[in-house]
């Protein structure tokens, strides 16, 4: 199943990339769903390319009461982030995967934020997967939308840490 989304925010892309990769901002993202962010790690610095991996711990009270019998009341969520070193205009990309403990579903996505006059354009398109025989589309179907939100709340959050901090 696919991901796409795209949101403008009227910052730098140093600043979003920065509010992205901070601790504080995603352990605000993680409460601010009902979850908790079990550790946080950069390794490299933010001016060149480094990768960020987040662990969280959330809530299952979202997804269908099915998937909630397989998976139980909360997921264990680890989320890899190789970023690139910023292009020569100052647009940035990284690389995410999300794997979901003890549920059979696997996200990759492609994360660029553009340089534009306004601000910062965040894109991201990507993947979901459930390596479930028969059942991994229906999986993945049912996944896709709860993750796309996730993600879309992450970047206009951002915006909101950005202007109140």
């Amino acid at each position: 199943m696919a991901l796409s989304a795209t949101t403008t925010l009227p910052h730098s892309v140093d600043s979003v990339a920065a509010v992205l990769v901070n601790e504080d901002f995603q352990r605000h993202v993680s409460q601010l769903v009902g979850g908790s962010l079990e550790s946080f790690t950069v390794d490299g610095d933010i001016a060149g390319a480094f990768s960020a991996t987040s662990v969280r711990t959330l809530p299952t009270t979202r997804l269908p009461e099915i998937a909630r019998k397989f998976v139980g009341e909360h997921l264990k969520v680890t989320q890899v982030e190789s970023w690139d070193a910023p292009a020569a205009d100052g647009s940035r990309r990284s690389n995410i995967s999300l794997k979901i403990a003890g549920a059979p579903v696997d996200v990759t996505a492609v994360q660029r934020l553009v340089a534009e006059a306004s601000g910062t354009r965040v894109e991201l398109e990507g993947e979901v997967k459930s390596s479930v025989p028969f059942l991994g589309g229906k999986i993945a179907d049912a996944a896709e939308p709860m993750i796309a939100k996730a993600l879309n709340l992450q970047a206009k959050q951002a915006q909101a840490w950005l202007e109140s901090h």
